[in-house]
């Protein structure tokens, strides 16, 4: 009669790569099928760590099954791909195994590959028949998710087998490109910029350009990039209307912020055309105090006010920043009504933004 089988000790002693004790617990069991967390087989677990006697072990002494899937319909190829485990991605390939076999989302192995730097993993795939063109759900390609990477290798080898790769976008519209700049992946910008033909100033459906997202992310080096070699426009607007400026005032990139201003001119107090939002605007919205600080240093306007006639107060007090209204009040700015009438002050629920206004009355 077969021993009572603990499941959790199988799947801890494929973790650890112990083939001596595996066997013998899988030999008293009299079974190798007990299912693991998120529905995993032992082929999973061993294709994800890498351990390659233990996979051909389970493969050929107790013919696990090398297609099975778990819950989000990963097969012990997607692991071993996704790890970069090279010698499990070519034993599972060498049995027979799916190459361009669909995970939940519709990954490929050759996609979970191009998350990782393991060139040798990626052409073994594509030797076997790996098809880079296949996009998962979201559109994108295996090309579109090497430049998030930003190996210039795998990117090179792609662009090799498959020239036509780089003319995808995904479902939002957004290139290889904008992913690259928008990761800071310098090298791979350079050689995008180099072997495929975007065209300047792409847009994605949200109007972003590779050079707002590089600015956005505080990639100056790529953003300098695009300038000089795709003729990046510093002054292209959104679908709201925000330039680059604006953007970075959003995500607090002070550098990037210097750089527009002090460098390339950008006029500190230029406007977002859909609600006549300046960059001081957008950063006390999101409570960035340093990035007030830099705009002001760079002379923006304190009292400038919106297209509903708010101030930077305003919009520091609906989200209830506290420093940051502090801040503003201490530098000057004093409440103002906007154009429906509304203090700064009446937008705050927070009892610190309250006090801001307290001390600044009794300063």
């Amino acid at each position: 009669m077969a021993a009572s089988v603990d499941p959790r000790r199988l799947y801890r002693l494929v973790h650890e790569g112990q083939l001596c004790a595996l066997r013998e617990e899988l030999r008293a069991a009299g079974r190798a099928d007990c299912a693991g967390p998120a529905g995993d087989t032992l082929l999973h677990c061993a294709a994800r760590h890498g351990h390659l006697d233990v996979l051909t072990y389970l493969v050929e002494a107790w013919d696990m099954d090398i297609e099975a899937t778990n819950r989000d319909y990963k097969r012990p190829l997607h692991e071993a791909a996704s790890m970069g485990h090279r010698d499990c991605v070519r034993y599972l390939l060498g049995r027979g195994a799916a190459v361009d076999c669909l995970k939940k989302a519709d990954w490929t192995p050759l996609m979970m590959a191009c998350t990782r730097r393991n060139l040798e993993v990626v052409q073994d795939l594509v030797e076997h028949g790996a098809n880079p063109l296949l996009k998962n759900k979201d559109g994108w390609n295996s090309f579109h998710i090497a430049s998030r990477e930003g190996d210039p290798r795998i990117l090179q080898y792609l662009l090799t087998v498959c020239p036509a790769a780089w003319k995808t976008e995904s479902k939002v519209g957004r290139t290889p490109l904008h992913t690259a700049a928008m990761h800071g992946c310098l090298e791979a910008v350079k050689l995008l910029l180099q072997r495929c033909q975007y065209e300047a100033d792409c847009r994605d459906k949200c109007g972003l350009t590779p050079f707002m997202d590089a600015i956005q992310c505080g990639h100056l080096g790529v953003a300098r990039l695009l300038l000089e070699k795709h003729k990046a426009q510093v002054s292209s607007e959104d679908s709201l209307g925000a330039q680059a400026l604006h953007r970075a005032a959003v995500t607090g990139q002070d550098e990037a912020i210097r750089f527009l201003v002090s460098e390339l001119g950008v006029d500190v107090d230029v406007k977002a055309t859909s609600a006549c939002s300046s960059a001081l605007h957008y950063a006390a919205k999101e409570g960035h105090v340093s990035t007030v600080q830099t705009l002001l240093s760079l002379g923006a306007d304190l009292n400038a006010k919106d297209g509903r006639d708010r101030s930077a107060l305003h919009l520091a007090c609906a989200g209830q920043h506290a420093a940051c209204v502090a801040f503003l009040l201490r530098s000057g700015l004093g409440d103002s009504r906007d154009a429906a009438g509304a203090l700064a002050q009446q937008l705050t629920q927070s009892e610190d933004v309250l006090r801001c206004f307290g001390s600044s009355a009794t300063a």
